[in-house]
């Protein structure tokens, strides 16, 4: 294909980086990062190939959820920096050739809003028709509630409002009715808002809680607009403002749920989508040593209109969730990967960085990384998975995973000048503490998991058969090996990886290939032996250590791609 072509749907070969701007750079010494530490910090980024930067929240908030509880869409938090520092970050990331999208969190805001305020203070108010009430108890729905270590309750009674409100993740976080015209009104202003100030998209926050009819009575639904209007609604109006805007959503469903969210064959509502069925058997295979399971989702994958993309990702910033897996499956990855309790979470998933789960085991590790940016889809990496960062668990709940990024071997991981005790969160202790993990050093050792993902990410641009072309599991024998063929326009490669500890060998029919074909390794530029008779196609048998991995440029006699 040309070159040009992966231009306009930019996000089909992105590379994603998702950053918390207070737990990145410190420069002002208080001890929580802020908009000027993520500017100082983007030629690393623009070094490691990062093409569009996700920014968590950073919007005002009293920060009960992580920023997640928002009081104003239209303003920077200001612990965190201004309005100026945020366009000076976006204009600096544009001219390093980084796209940058933010969260859109607009399923619910805080109870702190003035738009909760003013609704809950008078009947007669117009933001009291912005949330969901009702007047009778609902009843029991501890069971339907996102975090059943904090929440009992779909609903909150109000004292003053006199009514119940509806909430599906915190009870200091009311949902907005989307359903509201004027709502949806609102969150477009936003929207644009962002994207007059230079925003390339949004990575959408929990898309089906935003379009869950729960709360309204079948009388209701049977008069509210269609949800998905709404999406529609709004990918448009992006289109209109700003061509090439995307919309990324959090929608953690079962593969047929999610196409609709893409706009079905239309593809005019969501840009792209997290692989979560993915993801979770990915760490099953993992836990087994057994590709199959991941082989299995990925071949139930539908196909989807040419503008949208599959997000695929490791680790994200909140819970790994696996709860699309069986009991005895998430069992299985438990036992593996977080055996004891204060490893887990919510009963459903894991509170831990990859490195750690894998005991530090740098070929697992990398292979693990190889695998994610083969994968046919978009790679997200989460910050501080360059480095191998590790998880702190002695900070509750999710956010044991969203430490200070570990910069130099200096105090406080070089995150900040303050005093430990001042810092947004504590940094990662014992073995992957930064004394052991940091940038720094990283940067100046060749054979670094920071040299490696660098060329990861450099050959994944490379490769526009990983992003936009099709992709065929190669049957093995052996079950340990995910051995996969990706073509685009007359181009292929094959990808090879040994989830086993033990050394296999992979065996791939090749051919009829034009006499003076080769296999180039675009990781290591070794060229193993390749049949050279167009008429007598053969069979490559390739060895493989154990976690090993390859990635085989197909190379025609004359082709001028540069290697």
């Amino acid at each position: 294909m040309k070159i040009t072509d992966t231009s306009d749907l930019w996000w089909k070969n992105a590379v994603l980086y998702c950053a918390d701007v207070e737990s990145f750079l410190d420069t002002d010494g208080d001890g929580r990062g802020d908009l000027t530490g993520m500017t100082q910090r983007l030629d690393y980024l623009a070094e490691l190939g990062v093409t569009c930067l996700w920014l968590m929240p950073f919007y005002p908030s009293p920060n009960r959820d992580d920023g997640y509880d928002i009081t104003d869409y239209y303003a920077v938090q200001p612990r965190l920096g201004s309005l100026g520092d945020f366009v000076e970050l976006v204009r600096t990331a544009r001219d390093r050739g980084i796209r940058v999208i933010a969260d859109l969190v607009v399923n619910h805001t805080s109870d702190l809003h003035p738009w909760f305020k003013a609704a809950r203070s008078d009947k007669e108010s117009p933001f009291r028709e912005w949330y969901v009430w009702r007047d009778e108890d609902p009843g029991d729905t501890k069971q339907q509630v996102a975090f059943p270590d904090q929440e009992d309750s779909l609903w909150q009674y109000d004292e003053k409002a006199g009514q119940f409100y509806l909430h599906r993740f915190y009870r200091t976080e009311p949902d907005l009715d989307v359903s509201n015209p004027k709502v949806r009104d609102e969150i477009a202003k936003i929207a644009g808002f962002w994207l007059e100030l230079g925003l390339s998209g949004f990575r959408v926050d929990a898309v089906p809680a935003l379009l869950d009819e729960t709360g309204f009575t079948e009388e209701d639904r049977s008069q509210l607009p269609d949800p998905h209007d709404f999406l529609r609604e709004l990918r448009a109006f992006l289109g209109r403002r700003v061509g090439d805007a995307m919309l990324l959503g959090e929608v953690n469903l079962e593969y047929q749920d999610q196409l609709e969210f893409f706009g079905g064959d239309a593809g005019d509502e969501l840009s792209m989508q997290f692989d979560f069925i993915t993801m979770q058997q990915m760490y099953l295979s993992l836990a087994r040593q057994d590709a199959r399971p991941m082989i299995a989702s990925l071949s139930r994958r539908p196909v989807l209109p040419r503008s949208c993309q599959w997000a695929t990702f490791v680790r994200n910033h909140d819970e790994l969730t696996l709860d699309k897996l069986s009991v005895p499956e998430r069992e299985e990855v438990f036992a593996a990967f977080g055996p004891q309790e204060d490893m887990q979470l919510y009963g459903r998933g894991l509170r831990r960085r990859l490195p750690p789960m894998l005991s530090g085991d740098p070929r697992r590790i990398r292979m693990v990384y190889s695998l994610l940016f083969s994968l046919p889809g978009t790679p997200v990496l989460f910050y501080g998975e360059e480095i191998g960062m590790g998880e702190n668990l002695a900070i509750p709940d999710r956010y044991a995973v969203r430490s200070p990024m570990q910069w130099t071997a200096g105090p406080n991981g070089g995150f900040s000048t303050a005093k430990p005790s001042k810092l947004v969160r504590p940094v990662t202790q014992d073995g992957f503490s930064p004394e052991h993990v940091n940038v720094e050093a990283q940067r100046r050792e060749p054979d670094s998991l920071l040299s490696f993902m660098t060329l990861l990410v450099r050959r994944y641009r490379e490769c526009p058969e990983l992003g936009w072309g099709d992709w065929t599991v190669i049957e093995q024998p052996e079950h340990a090996l995910l051995a996969a063929e990706h073509s685009l326009d007359g181009d292929s490669m094959i990808t090879l990886h040994n989830l086993g500890a033990d050394p296999l060998t992979a065996r791939v029919a090749v051919g009829p290939w034009p006499a003076g074909t080769r296999l180039v390794d675009l990781l290591d530029g070794s060229s193993p032996d390749a049949p050279d008779v167009p008429d007598h196609p053969g069979q490559l048998e390739i060895p493989l250590e154990g976690y090993g991995f390859r990635w085989l440029r197909v190379v025609p006699p004359g082709d001028r791609r540069l290697l």
